[in-house]
């Protein structure tokens, strides 16, 4: 037995000290131990007689573990030895009269861990063998409280274990609980209602944790037992009389809320429950929440108070007798400014429970056909309690101005929490929108008032309030300024907060006038009120330079809402720009903080809107036009005439300018159209064609700058939007260009800008797609495999990845090139040599790539070259060997093959979508080919596959038919059932 206990002592060894490798041997040894036939005896002997808590821990644990899972295979003796050693140990009583060691004496773990092993005993043998298991426990509770606290400790753990429902259980537990819980009732649940009530009432005054303990526990079990032995005369007043009594300590006061919470919260029918929330009368503690808003008591409250609130409310829903609705709804009004009061005040961990039950009130409030006094003001509580809410500490106010660490999380977890009280919000603006405008209303004017930065929280809160009540009117709303809108509105655009400065204060302003722009787009007398809102120190001019880009950002929105309405202020906004364009292309950047400052490029996009429309005097477009590409792109030569010379120091900060440069201009194209540059003042395309020029310049001088290849293309892309046909004479060199040394990510980039130029013009761009195809079919069939990229460890690279992407980016080229009648492209002479290496791509990509829908877009680009290739009227074959190649190949590969393979899985949506297109494929082989192809399918095809004749000609005859339908369907089974015969996968050839 030394050598145990001295194991054990190692294995739960904190220390540090002993070796790992003696732990290891000591934990060996203790397992050992526990294998043994006498276990059951060596861990009772040990609990009895060892000091050590250690020990008595483990003993504890292996016998719980030993019951746990061998008790079946116990015998009827060493059952009864653990039920009478435990039981007597739980009772504080002697397994002999040799210094039996007292573990109820011992800390609580020891006695959580022995209540544990009891209540095991009780799921397995309580009440078939062990029937008397609670009442015998009962008539031990005259020893005293070490032997009550025992008891609570093994109701808490039959609770945790078998009853409570919050945990998830096995059929099989809900089983056993259900049969422990009837027998209890039966049994006997009212002696220990009664244990409870003798216990609670001697000793308050004497021991008051042992109290605590007894209603802890008791408030798990009022959810199953008979609610009668609790709503009495006796009981119910002795816990209003704990609650209330200022003297007893803060967790018994605690614990008898938290069961008066259990009472409140007890399933049963409406009018019991109305019956029963009537005669708690609890107006009685309304007077406890406002005492000590900190303490553990009035959280405690607060919950009681919520949950009552609650259960009145569901009331109110599930009667219908009109009486019954009167006393729910006098019930709730009662309560609701105590809820309110909690919320506001308190610190809770029940705010989330207390905002559902709100959003639940102010659902039921719409139900009503007319809100009364009472209850518009309720609603107006609401609100207040929501402004509370949503207000930050101002301990963070310098952390969230900064932003550094702790005011991003502070940030983040307001917005999280933010949700459903907005989504509240919005819910009382729909039942009562009177009621919210003049609160917002009242909030704005109360902030507007103050005279100093102090009240940075409120405004932040009463703007907040603003821009989500926004979220609750609909755009028709919005126009007219139904309400208090028309008044507040101007009172927005009008106010210079004290506190405009901070970074918070200054988002959500700039927000909220940003929301309600439909109400200005319809009352164009407050323009110029939103023009200065954006442009001066509340908006672009803010010092913060997040605020300054966020509003860079909005603007352009406003703009192109309100556009045409803009047109008389042009100058004006030019001006106020001045600086701010001219610093967008001039500041020094690093490339870390470039990506950030490109959100400076909303200026130009928005000045672009404002200068390109047809409203503004041609004259005057090319002037402002002018002023603004000329000095940019003077910026660009100087750069480029003097790349040679830079020094390694000056070539990034001069290279990052000119991606300023490109994005401006790029930018500012946005608000050109194709019509206007091209047809109606082609002056302005003029001066495009230009700057495309000055730009495609520095591909040639920076050939190998990844960015600035990135942002050239961007406005190549860009071009052919605005510019439209008239970009052809461009794209020869800036195609040539892009393909010097391009890395596969570049690679991707030209390939999608050469969809949209297909896209965009179709066969037009024929001539350029036949000159540049080479190339590119060259290039990428050099770097990519003919059959699967490797797999397995370390293949999971950067550069597989990237060719993967340009992979899958080839296959939506080759693809966008068929379904745009280009497939000649193939064809060219200078193409013809890529033609077989292509088909040998598509096919192995259609039968075999992972990518379900990649195998599609394969399929799709063969039917579209079936459909253009062999439709030859004197049956000539306009290219030679490919009508074989698609018979003796492609069908059976793609079309048989590759479905016999059990990855094929059906119940796949994206496969059945290929499927669809491998079906699709043979009615257009048919249809192409006749019998040619039906013959060679099914006479070399199908035998290959072990497919009967049988099968064979029932598919004949589906093919010719005219429902594809049917033919899919006839042709899944016909898989289906080739699959059952084992055949194994056939290889694709």
């Amino acid at each position: 037995m030394a050598d145990l206990e001295k194991a054990i002592l190692i294995v739960f060894d904190q220390s540090g000290t002993v070796h790992s490798e003696l732990k290891q041997k000591a934990t060996e040894y203790c397992e050992k131990i526990k294998n043994e036939q006498a276990i059951c005896s060596i861990c009772i002997e040990r609990i009895c007689f060892s000091n050590l808590y250690q020990v008595q821990f483990w003993c504890l644990q292996t016998l719980h573990e030993v019951v746990k899972v061998r008790y079946s295979s116990m015998s009827p003796d060493e059952r009864y030895l653990i039920r009478k050693s435990v039981f007597s140990i739980a009772c504080f009583g002697a397994i002999d009269d040799n210094n039996v060691v007292r573990v109820l004496e011992g800390p609580a773990f020891i006695k959580n861990k022995l209540a544990q092993v009891l209540v095991t005993l009780i799921y397995f043998e309580y009440p078939s063998i062990w029937s008397s298991v609670f009442v015998d426990f009962l008539s031990q509770l005259s020893k005293g409280a070490m032997v009550i606290d025992m008891f609570c400790r093994v109701l808490n753990a039959l609770d945790d274990e078998v009853i409570n429902v919050d945990y998830p259980r096995t059929p099989e537990e809900l089983s056993v609980a259900t049969r422990i819980k009837d027998t209890m009732r039966q049994q006997c649940v009212p002696q220990i209602v009664r244990a409870w009530y003798d216990i609670v009432s001697m000793y308050r005054n004497s021991d008051e944790e042992l109290c605590t303990t007894v209603l802890d526990a008791m408030r798990r079990f009022i959810a199953w037992i008979d609610i009668g032995l609790i709503v009495n005369d006796a009981f119910i007043p002795l816990l209003f009389d704990l609650v209330l009594v200022d003297g007893l300590c803060e967790q018994l006061r605690g614990a008898a809320t938290g069961c008066l919470t259990a009472v409140a919260s007890k399933r049963m029918e409406p009018q019991s429950k109305l019956s029963l929330l009537q005669s708690l009368q609890i107006r009685r503690v309304f007077g406890l929440v406002a005492k000590d808003s900190d303490s553990d008591l009035v959280s405690k409250v607060g919950a009681l108070l919520t949950g009552y609130a609650v259960e009145a409310l569901e009331c109110f829903k599930n009667l219908n007798s009109e009486d019954a609705k009167g006393v729910s709804m006098e019930l709730l009004n009662e309560v609701l400014p105590s809820v309110f009061y909690v919320m506001q005040h308190c610190e809770l961990e029940s705010t989330f429970s207390i905002v559902q039950f709100l959003l639940g009130y102010v659902a039921t409030m719409k139900t009503l056909s007319q809100l009364r006094e009472t209850q518009l003001h309720h609603l107006g509580q609401i609100l207040e309690v929501i402004r509370t809410e949503i207000r930050y500490d101002p301990i963070y106010r310098d952390n969230l101005d900064t932003l550094d660490k702790i005011g991003k999380e502070e940030e983040d977890r307001m917005v999280e929490f933010r949700k459903d009280l907005f989504v509240l919000l919005r819910n009382v603006g729909r039942v009562a929108p009177d009621v919210c405008q003049i609160f917002i209303r009242n909030s704005l004017a109360a902030s507007v008032a103050s005279s100093s930065d102090w009240n940075v929280e409120e405004v932040e809160a009463a703007l907040s309030l603003f821009y989500a009540f926004g979220e609750s009117m609909n755009g028709e709303a919005m126009k007219t300024g139904s309400g208090l809108l028309g008044e507040l509105v101007p009172m927005l655009l009008s106010t210079r907060f004290p506190c405009h400065s901070n970074r918070l204060v200054a988002l959500v302003y700039l927000e909220t006038v940003t929301r309600y722009m439909k109400f200005v787009q319809e009352n164009s007398q407050y323009i110029h009120m939103v023009l200065a809102a954006f442009l001066d120190e509340r908006g672009i001019h803010h010092p913060n330079v997040n605020v300054s880009r966020r509003a860079s950002y909005l603007f352009m929105k406003a703009v192109r809402l309100l556009k045409l309405k803009l047109v008389p202020f042009i100058e004006n906004i030019l001006q106020s720009l001045q600086d701010r364009v001219a610093g967008f292309t001039s500041m020094d950047y690093t490339s870390k903080d470039l990506s950030a400052s490109e959100d400076g490029s909303h200026i130009f996009e928005a000045i672009g809107v404002l200068i390109g429309m047809e409203d503004v005097a041609p004259a005057k477009q090319s002037d402002y036009l002018s002023s603004l590409l000329t000095p940019l792109c003077q910026q660009v030569e100087a750069l480029l005439m003097n790349a040679k010379v830079l020094t390694p120091e000056e070539a990034p900060q001069k290279i990052a300018n000119i991606q300023q440069i490109i994005v401006a201009i790029n930018s500012l194209s946005k608000g050109f159209s194709e019509r206007l540059v091209t047809t109606s003042r082609p002056a302005i395309g003029l001066m495009f064609k230009q700057t495309l020029d000055v730009l495609l310049q520095v591909l040639v001088v920076f050939p190998n700058i990844e960015p600035l290849r990135s942002k050239v293309t961007s406005f190549i892309h860009r071009m052919v939007e605005t510019l439209g046909a008239s970009v052809f004479p461009y794209l020869p060199k800036a195609l040539e260009q892009l393909l010097v040394d391009s890395q596969p990510k570049e690679l991707v980039g030209l390939l999608v800008l050469l969809n949209q130029l297909i896209c965009k013009f179709n066969t037009l761009f024929s001539d350029i797609l036949d000159e540049v195809f080479p190339a590119i079919a060259g290039r990428i069939l050099n770097i990519i495999p003919i059959d699967a990229f490797p797999s397995g460890p370390g293949t999971n690279t950067e550069e597989n990845r990237e060719l993967q992407e340009v992979q899958r980016t080839l296959y939506t080229f080759l693809h966008v090139i068929t379904t745009h009648d280009l497939s000649s492209v193939f064809l060219s002479p200078k193409s013809r040599s890529y033609l077989q290496p292509i088909m040998q791509l598509l096919l192995f990509t259609s039968c075999k790539h992972k990518d379900i829908l990649v195998r599609k877009v394969c399929v799709q680009i063969f039917i579209r070259l079936i459909k253009d290739w062999c439709a030859m009227p004197n049956g000539e074959e306009k290219v030679p060997g490919f009508q074989s190649f698609i018979i003796e190949t492609f069908a059976t590969n793609c079309c048989l093959y590759s479905l016999l393979d059990n990855s094929f899985e059906f119940r796949d949506a994206n496969t059945l979508v290929l499927f669809g297109e491998i079906v699709l494929a043979q009615k257009v082989m048919y249809e192409k080919f006749g019998n040619d192809f039906l013959v060679h399918f099914v006479s070399k095809g199908f035998p290959a596959a072990h497919c009967s004749q049988d099968l064979a000609e029932k598919y004949c005859q589906q093919l010719q038919g005219s429902d594809i339908k049917a033919l899919k369907s006839f042709y899944q089974s016909l898989i289906e059932n080739l699959r059952l015969q084992q055949n194994g996968n056939l290889p694709v050839r």
